[in-house]
């Protein structure tokens, strides 16, 4: 389990500055944690898709569906 948390620590530092990143060192880091995905180009891009949509909305307007205790 620790091994997943710091795995889970590391990929957070690698992208705390995202959107200073060119697409290039995006895709760079993306592919030392998954190196046989085949299809960087999209997870990149749909990072960068989120992350505005994020920008715009609240993180609990995607939650709406979910049940208050």
């Amino acid at each position: 389990m620790k091994d997943y948390i710091n795995l889970f620590h590391s990929i957070i530092s690698e992208l705390h500055f995202w959107n200073n990143l060119s697409k290039i060192n995006k895709k760079k880091i993306i592919s030392m944690f998954l190196d046989d995905f085949g299809k960087i180009d999209h997870l990149v891009d749909y990072f960068d898709e989120f992350n505005n949509n994020l920008s715009k909305y609240t993180l609990n307007s995607y939650l709406k569906s979910v049940n208050k205790p």
